[in-house]
């Protein structure tokens, strides 16, 4: 007598789709040349669009102008270092200062005091605070940077631009009606000439910005992007040597190892 044991259906279908199915392995990620080749294809794309950036802007700065690039700080205002005039007064009229500085602005004398309300202007001859106005500003700027052509507009910066990004603000900017739609910086403070700008220069500037990455402030080329594209490039450099090496035969190298040509 034969028992024969039945299975449900249910059990029966699955039993079988078990054995018909064979478990499949996942294969090993392998560090094979072809990998290598993929990652340096795509990583070589990103980074040469860089490397013709820093070309393209590196010759840019080599083609402009530097006078007109860089010739744009005015000279330092003139301080007085003989003694006190007659009709000056005397440092100990404003009391207690930090500091104290004689200099000479277009319209006269004025004392630059130092004290514990801060940086402030006062006139020489008569003691009455200088305040940098509009006009001042302008005939400061045309002064300190030689502009003869008329004044298009000015406005008062409460922070500083980019173009006047190493200068403390407030500030005055006088822009001036020459070809080289210059922006002459003076200090609302002090009324020292800080800095003239031209197209030139933002010229200049632009492709600086691309050269060293700084897109936000363009002062620093120490920021971790351009320290991270860096070390891409030295990464692709490797690779690139390595997936040279591997592109050779060993039986190319015979005529140097002095080896009869392999056929």
């Amino acid at each position: 007598m034969v028992a024969a044991l039945v299975l449900p259906p249910e059990e029966e279908e699955e039993s079988m789709k078990m054995d018909t199915i064979a478990p499949r392995k996942r294969k090993p990620v392998r560090l094979s040349p072809l990998l290598f080749r993929r990652i340096h294809k795509w990583v070589g794309l990103i980074l040469g669009l860089q490397f013709v950036l820093w070309t393209v802007s590196g010759a840019v700065m080599a083609l402009l102008d530097m006078e007109k690039v860089g010739g744009h700080s005015a000279a330092p205002p003139p301080t007085a270092s003989s003694g006190w005039s007659p009709d000056i007064k005397t440092p100990a009229t404003f009391g207690k200062v930090e500091a104290i500085t004689l200099r000479n602005l277009v319209s006269g004398p004025v004392f630059e005091i130092k004290d514990e309300r801060g940086l402030r202007l006062a006139d020489a001859r008569t003691g009455a605070p200088v305040v940098i106005e509009e006009q001042l500003a302008a005939d400061i700027a045309r002064s300190a940077f030689h502009h003869e052509v008329p004044v298009r507009s000015i406005e008062r910066l409460e922070k500083p631009n980019l173009e006047a990004r190493e200068h403390a603000a407030p500030m005055w900017r006088v822009n001036f009606a020459d070809e080289e739609n210059s922006s002459s910086y003076v200090s609302a403070v002090t009324g020292k000439p800080l800095v003239n700008r031209g197209d030139t220069w933002r010229t200049w500037d632009f492709v600086w910005m691309l050269h060293n990455m700084d897109y936000v402030n363009r002062t620093s080329f120490n920021h971790p992007l351009i320290i991270f594209v860096g070390f891409g490039a030295l990464w692709l450099s490797f690779t690139g040597f390595y997936l040279l090496f591997k592109s050779f035969r060993r039986r190319e190298f015979n005529w140097v190892l002095g080896k009869e040509k392999f056929e």
